[in-house]
């Protein structure tokens, strides 16, 4: 199964695809779409768009897994959020690829054991079970990792369930 993962955001965008094979993860690309504040929302969310359009014609993959938005204290932030989710679903949906969206607490949880990892903690699980080089060049490529590898590990049962 290949898994194109995303850590939406209209700042930055973090994507990532994961191949599973045998209960075994490897990572086949990851990246980061980056935009202007200064840009008007609806091209920001454009490049978003385009961006995971390309990947998944590039790479086909047979699901794709976000992120779902985490609402703090600043709702505006959480809207952006919202708006970057939606414009990737979408490129997933005109692809005819199914999206599933997984909790940050979930996302930790599969990866580190625990639902309440920091930052450094994903990073580093990240490239251990992926077995890279180096820690993935920003924290949002590698949270898209880390949401494709929940997803090509989950089991299937619990897939549906999601």
């Amino acid at each position: 199964m290949k898994v194109l993962g995303i850590d939406p955001g209209t700042a930055a965008c973090g994507y990532g695809i994961v191949h599973e094979n045998g209960g075994r993860v490897t990572s086949l690309a990851s990246g980061c779409w980056t935009t202007s504040a200064r840009e008007r929302p609806e091209l920001r969310l454009r490049v978003i768009f385009e961006g995971v359009r390309a990947v998944i014609a590039e790479h086909a993959p047979d699901a794709v897994a976000l992120e779902e938005s985490y609402v703090g204290a600043d709702a505006r932030i959480a809207l952006f959020v919202g708006q970057a989710r939606g414009a990737a679903m979408v490129a997933a949906a005109t692809a005819g690829v199914e999206c599933t969206e997984y909790a940050p607490s979930r996302v930790k949880q599969s990866i580190c054991g625990h639902g309440r990892a920091d930052k450094g903690q994903m990073q580093r699980m990240v490239k251990r079970l992926l077995a890279l080089d180096e820690i993935p060049a920003t924290s949002h490529e590698a949270d898209a990792l880390a949401v494709a590898i929940c997803h090509a590990l989950m089991p299937p049962l619990a897939r549906m369930a999601s």
